[in-house]
């Protein structure tokens, strides 16, 4: 989803948003440094699968990682984190590893850190690694519908 269209669902749906540019960062911990974001508030995305190789979307604080046993007891079933290979043809457009945690805009359920429903703001991958957006959680919540888990943990 190239960036003008992700902006365009934003502004149809009436979401206040910021756009932030940086230099090119391809992880979050650097994303966020060079954004000058905290990482309770940088998103990452995360793209499970499971034994079927259907996806799904997990999203969490830039300095949580994925509990991989808990997500998997949520969802009821056995995840597995997936590979670029095996979903950059999911998120076309967009940037490897750079997607935006819509997907809802990608036909792919997603689930979301509990942690990230306490924060007032939250700021992700615009589609690429030049690019964040941010913006207030309830308006994610609202136009994303996810399902909230606690499934990821700060990485120690």
């Amino acid at each position: 989803m190239p960036l003008k269209k992700l902006i365009d669902y934003l502004e149809d749906n009436q979401v206040r948003f910021t756009r932030v540019i940086h230099s090119t960062a391809y992880t979050a911990q650097v994303i966020a440094h060079r954004a000058h974001i905290s990482g309770n508030v940088l998103v990452k995305t995360v793209v499970l699968k499971n034994p079927q190789e259907k996806f799904i979307m997990g999203v969490i604080p830039a300095n949580y990682q994925v509990d991989m046993e808990k997500i998997s007891e949520i969802h009821g079933e056995k995840l597995e984190l997936a590979t670029e290979a095996e979903f950059e043809k999911l998120f076309p457009g967009c940037e490897t590893g750079g997607m935006p945690p819509f997907g809802n805009l990608f036909d792919l359920p997603v689930y979301v850190s509990e942690s990230l429903a306490q924060t007032r703001e939250i700021a992700f991958n615009a589609g690429n690694h030049r690019e964040l957006l941010q913006m207030s959680f309830d308006d994610f919540n609202r136009l994303v519908k996810p399902n909230i888990a606690a499934f990821s943990r700060k990485r120690g």
